[in-house]
């Protein structure tokens, strides 16, 4: 009897759990291959979503035994990793360069007036601007002449910055109203003058003078701008960006769009070094804030200019130079950058630093050092570190500085980069590989726009160190490369540490937001020379779809 007893109350058990109500969720994500990026590399084949974040992730008859929904995502057996974390790049920057003249891939002074006059008949605009040139891609790589466009437009203002944004081409009139003349000198910038005449080539401070006299976006057109950024980073996988470089006009914008819900993308804020932003948010607000999706955390600075441009500070000359001697420029001196980090240190913002040459990351680690003293964990941070004295890599570990690179302007600058720089100093750019082993991470990004905007294009330059066409043979410096699992780290997890946000983002783990991409193919095994073939399939945001294919 008492046997029977225990035989029933067993059975009567097993008939209530077999009744229990799955508790009901927001989305449940199954069938899947999902690549958490976690510290342990897990992986998961379902997860289910409440409010945005991760409840839970496990198998697939442990989640839907668990949980039920209205929204069901068959990953039907594809790969999810963590959206991707762009770690440098201009996001409002990109919208506006699609508003102005494409000068991608030109290849002659001709054909970038064809193009400025074929945009001016469509547009009308009181300013032509346009970006893209690229003077190393063409038959005589020297730089350009403003005759043409002087020709074509003598009474319309022209700027036509190069692709990397340091150096750009202006026309007479665009020079007339910036104050610009053959006799002007610039700290920190150049004015290009051959024979005694102008060429309309403007180096960096110069190039921001002529920049400062266009008139400003008007609310619509930076809507525009905006909005078609966001499109086309969901389209690429991109869940968070870091714009290197707003003004305080800028992010006041973007916080009326996010209240608007125009604005979905997560925004990690480095904000432009000048008076109004300093005044504003640190003296007046007094530091780092944030709200749902924008993290205002950093200062962006300017050490030197752009290696394409020879405005990139180095500590020889130039290899290229041969009738004078030509280091680049600082474009503060060492004194200005002290300062200014002693208050940015003191209103806890990051400092974040472009630094190009071998002379400025020097002078930069320099400032950093002074103020941070040793190991800390502030984050501070060299943008680029393209070219980095020997000597130089183990402050990055002396001082827990954070390198943010952009494996693409390895595969880009390759073809001239040794022209410049010549055999030995070479061999110290590009150090993807050896920057990582300093603090066991390194960030990566794009730099768009003056990069294309593809992740999947920064993945496959940084593990392969070869260009789209998959030159050369046996990749560029192969000894700098990474491997698949640190790239996609970069990507993810190692940029959200270089945010201060890993504790909401940059994985797929419990109580973080549900931030992800379902690819077409798992970047970790397909054979390298399919790794460019891979697309995203569908981009979620705090577990909404922003983006289907």
């Amino acid at each position: 009897m008492k046997r029977a007893s225990s035989s029933f109350l067993l059975l009567f058990m097993m008939f209530l759990t077999s009744c229990i109500i799955p508790d009901s969720v927001d989305m449940i994500v199954h069938n899947a291959n999902i690549i958490s990026v976690n510290e342990n590399g897990d992986v998961y084949e379902a997860m289910a979503i409440q409010d945005g974040k991760i409840l839970e992730l496990g198998s697939e008859h442990q989640i839907l035994n668990k949980y039920s929904s209205e929204q069901m995502v068959d990953a039907q057996l594809a790969t999810i990793l963590p959206g991707f974390i762009d770690a440098h790049c201009h996001f409002l920057g990109y919208g506006i360069t699609k508003q102005q003249v494409d000068l991608l891939g030109v290849q002659s002074m001709q054909e970038i007036v064809d193009r400025c006059q074929k945009h001016h008949l469509k547009t009308g605009n009181e300013w032509i601007t346009g970006r893209g040139w690229d003077n190393t891609t063409w038959e005589d790589q020297g730089f350009p002449n403003y005759d043409l466009l002087n020709e074509a437009f003598p009474d319309v203002p022209v700027l036509l910055r190069r692709i990397g944004g340091h150096a750009a081409l202006a026309n007479k009139r665009a020079l007339e109203l910036a104050n610009l003349s053959d006799t002007t000198t610039i700290d920190g910038g150049h004015i290009e003058v051959l024979g005694g005449k102008l060429t309309g080539i403007i180096l960096d401070n110069a190039v921001d003078r002529v920049l400062s006299v266009i008139p400003k976006l008007k609310d619509v057109q930076k809507k525009q701008a905006l909005l078609r950024a966001q499109r086309d980073c969901f389209e690429y996988g991109l869940t968070t960006v870091v714009d290197a470089g707003l003004n305080k006009s800028d992010v006041l914008f973007m916080q009326r769009m996010e209240k608007e819900q125009l604005l979905q993308m997560k925004v990690y804020i480095m904000l432009s070094d000048n008076a109004e932003n300093f005044a504003y948010f640190i003296d007046s607000l007094g530091g780092p804030f944030r709200t749902d999706l924008l993290n205002v955390g950093a200062f962006k600075f300017y050490g030197d200019g752009a290696l394409g441009a020879r405005s990139a500070c180095l500590k020889l000359p130039y290899a290229d130079i041969t009738d004078t001697l030509n280091y680049g420029f600082l474009l503060q001196n060492p004194d200005y950058f002290r300062a200014k980090a002693q208050k940015v240190y003191d209103a806890q913002f990051q400092m974040c630093t472009h630094c190009i040459g071998d002379s400025a990351a020097g002078i930069i680690l320099d400032v950093y050092g002074t103020i941070l003293g040793g190991v800390n964990d502030k984050r501070w941070r060299i943008e680029h570190a393209q070219v980095i004295a020997p000597g130089d890599f183990k402050r990055f570990r002396d001082y827990t500085i954070f390198p943010s690179v952009q494996p693409t302007h390895a595969t880009s600058d390759m073809p001239w980069a040794i022209d410049r720089l010549g055999d030995k100093r070479i061999k110290n750019s590009y150090a993807y590989k050896e920057l990582l082993e300093q603090n066991g991470m390194v960030a990566l990004g794009t730099d768009f726009p003056i990069e294309n905007i593809n992740p999947i294009e920064t993945f496959y330059a940084a593990v392969a160190r070869k260009n789209k066409k998959g030159m050369p043979k046996n990749g560029y410096m192969i000894e700098n490369a990474l491997t698949r699992w640190q790239a996609l780290k970069g990507m993810t997890i190692w940029a959200a540490m270089a945010n201060f946000e890993e504790n909401t983002k940059g994985s797929i783990e419990v109580g973080k937001a549900a931030d992800f991409i379902i690819l077409s193919q798992d970047l970790l095994l397909v054979p390298e020379d399919q790794i460019l073939n891979t697309y995203v399939k569908s981009t979620f945001i705090n577990g909404v779809n922003v983006y289907e294919e």
